[in-house]
């Protein structure tokens, strides 16, 4: 995931758009630009310099993408011992530069798709002025907001039960949220755990019918209805959370479990803002892409990984799409150049 922001849309024709639009006059070209980094942009980055289309890169604010949060990464092919997510991002960043991507660090602000060459600007301060366009922004987890979250980032907190899961076997764990998500993560990590909180602030569920029997079928998971997280403890890592029951209420009390993993499962936020009013995305602005292609609805913009997969938003599908991005990208370019 790599963090991008968006400028409040401002009138063409008013004369403060027409003065913002003047104070910009650093601006440079490249045939490929690829915004975002993690599996996905830097894969792209590697197969589009070795295509010799000397692909530029922007990292945005977190380079390396959501993988820099993660502690331990033993899914990814070609690791058999494990390895950290840091250390991953840096291998494949390092790999993109040996074969010539001139990767920057520089957040892009603001996108003009309406004609080619398309406009990005990068940091409200510079344009980049690009033949093709490859969009591997990510998408954000979305977390309860409180203060412990990140404090035990990492330790103990998750937002991928596939990712982490392995990590606790036999031990037990929580899962916050009420949809599909939450109910399919529940039951995952019930054929790993020991026992499986499902924390739902309601007293129902919203998942589809088929998951509520799923969940309610699985002898160790245990729903807590009408709970609220109010906390974590633990001593360096998770040892356990405070939940907030009937909150509001005259029956409202305090609750503590004891866990190894706290996992959230409210939902993910593609970080899509600054190209939709380009792009058709679906309504919580997941970038579509022509089935089986990263192909766009306009012609020389591509969309790979977590910006674009509603079901998957794993590092080895990030990075095949990324793949598929650069080689949509470059027979795009041949045919349109």
């Amino acid at each position: 995931m790599a963090l991008f922001g968006k400028m409040d849309n401002l009138d063409a024709d008013s004369s403060e758009g027409q003065s913002q639009d003047k104070e910009i006059t650093d601006v440079e070209k490249t045939r490929v630009l690829i915004i975002g980094s993690g599996p996905a942009g830097y894969t792209a980055a590697i197969y589009a310099a070795r295509a010799n289309l000397k692909p530029m890169m922007y990292e945005g604010l977190q380079p390396g993408g959501q993988l820099t949060t993660t502690t331990e990464v033993e899914n990814f092919p070609g690791y058999p011992q494990g390895i950290t997510g840091p250390e991953m991002m840096e291998d494949l960043k390092n790999q993109a530069e040996r074969f010539g991507t001139d990767i920057r660090f520089g957040m892009a602000t603001k996108a003009d798709l309406s004609e080619r060459p398309f406009k990005v600007t990068i940091d409200d301060k510079k344009i980049i002025e690009t033949d093709s366009l490859i969009i591997a922004t990510g998408a954000t987890a979305k977390y309860l907001g409180i203060e412990d979250e990140e404090k035990y980032s990492g330790s103990g907190v998750s937002a991928c039960a596939t990712c982490d899961g392995f990590f606790y076997r036999g031990k037990d764990v929580a899962v916050v949220g009420g949809g599909d998500t939450a109910a399919e993560e529940a039951i995952y990590l019930a054929g790993l755990a020991s026992k499986v909180y499902l924390i739902v602030r309601r007293d129902e569920l919203r998942a589809s019918k088929v998951m509520q029997k799923r969940v309610f079928d699985t002898p160790n998971i245990e729903i807590l209805w009408e709970h609220q997280t109010k906390g974590l403890f633990g001593d360096g890592v998770v040892e356990g959370a405070v939940l907030v029951k009937k909150k509001g209420s005259p029956e409202e009390e305090e609750v503590l479990i004891k866990i190894d993993g706290f996992f959230l499962a409210i939902g993910h936020k593609p970080n899509s803002d600054i190209f939709r009013d380009y792009l058709e995305t679906d309504q919580v602005g997941y970038i579509q892409t022509v089935p089986g292609t990263t192909k766009t609805n306009v012609p020389g913009v591509f969309a790979c990984g977590d910006v674009q997969d509603t079901v998957y938003r794993q590092a080895v599908t990030a990075a095949g799409t990324g793949c598929m991005a650069a080689m949509d990208t470059e027979r795009w370019l041949a045919e349109n150049q």
